[in-house]
């Protein structure tokens, strides 16, 4: 009896990285050929400024099992996965950049771990081929973001892994105007492992994820996936009260017993301006969480899809 066959579903978000789309077609080709014919490569132009749209195009022309979606706009890299997820039929789904460092021959390693009976296998690149400066933001991020939504995170683990179509479906029912896949994928639970993978050395183009792109990125996920901002601010509140009071009752016995002659203005001032900063700064974090939800309740698209090539209508 021939074993069942899975379908599996490659996605792969586009943007800035034209060359590399006829390598990263020819090598998933060659790798599925040996692991399993029945695939579709989904590739989701996310408004390419390079003009990559002519390239899925010429790639879905030549052979039907890619698929492609062109955006209306730019929408983010995590809005793009979300349309590759909602679009992929296959049995497992990999998750993986367009860029070439992910590499496509890692996929069969990916695959044969998710078969012993994971849920989902991610991919732990031994050595981030990165930039030095990328690096180290990527290690606060993922230290600051497991503090405050209290899971493990791994800098060393990103979007490439293989995920079976029970995970897939509920990350697609989760309703988040904020999309980040990596915490999606870490809340929904599963059966879940990790293997170590190379990370490839970028060919073409460059990253576009600048250091205030990154920033903003942690900011929109730390407001989507914690409360805990929130819960410290409060605590803060509390504490600065507590010591307000124990500095309160130490100056009022150090009145008593003669130490003080003249109220000090400086400290009147310094009191006032610290507060008053604290105050604020609260508000801006409940303010953040405001227009969060501002966003939610408009229920506005994730993305808006102008074109799409090889799929069912």
């Amino acid at each position: 009896m021939n074993p069942v066959q899975n379908k599996i579903s490659i996605i792969s978000p586009v943007y800035g990285c034209r060359e590399s789309l006829y390598e990263l077609y020819e090598r998933i080709l060659q790798v599925m050929k040996k692991i399993n014919g029945d695939f579709e490569l989904i590739l989701i132009d996310d408004a390419s400024p390079d003009n990559s749209w002519e390239m899925i195009r010429k790639i879905a022309e030549k052979d039907n099992r890619v698929k492609g979606l062109l955006f209306s706009r730019n929408f983010g890299q995590h809005s793009a996965i979300t349309a590759g997820l909602e679009k992929s039929q296959g049995d497992f789904v990999v998750v993986m950049d367009c860029d070439l460092q992910d590499q496509p021959e890692e996929i069969p390693r990916l695959y044969e771990k998710a078969k012993q009976g994971f849920d989902l296998v991610l991919g732990r690149r031994q050595q981030r081929n990165d930039p030095l400066h990328k690096k180290i933001f990527s290690f606060i991020f993922y230290r600051l973001l497991a503090y405050l939504t209290e899971t493990r995170q791994d800098p060393k683990i990103g979007n490439f892994g293989i995920y079976h179509r029970n995970v897939i479906k509920a990350v697609c029912e989760m309703k988040d105007r904020m999309r980040y896949f990596p915490a999606m994928i870490r809340w929904v639970g599963f059966n879940h492992t990790s293997i170590d993978l190379q990370h490839a050395d970028r060919k073409h183009g460059k990253t576009t994820y600048t250091f205030r792109k990154l920033l903003h990125l942690a900011l929109d996920v730390m407001l989507a996936f914690s409360d805990k901002p929130l819960r410290l601010t409060v605590k803060a509140g509390l504490i600065i009260s507590a010591s307000s009071i124990i500095y309160a009752l130490i100056t009022f016995i150090r009145y008593l017993y003669g130490y003080i002659q003249v109220l000090g203005y400086t400290s009147l001032i310094l009191s006032i301006w610290f507060f008053s900063g604290m105050i604020i700064f609260i508000l801006g974090f409940v303010g953040l969480y405001i227009g969060k939800i501002f966003e939610n309740v408009k229920q506005r698209p994730l993305y808006i899809i102008k074109e799409e090539i090889n799929f069912e209508t």
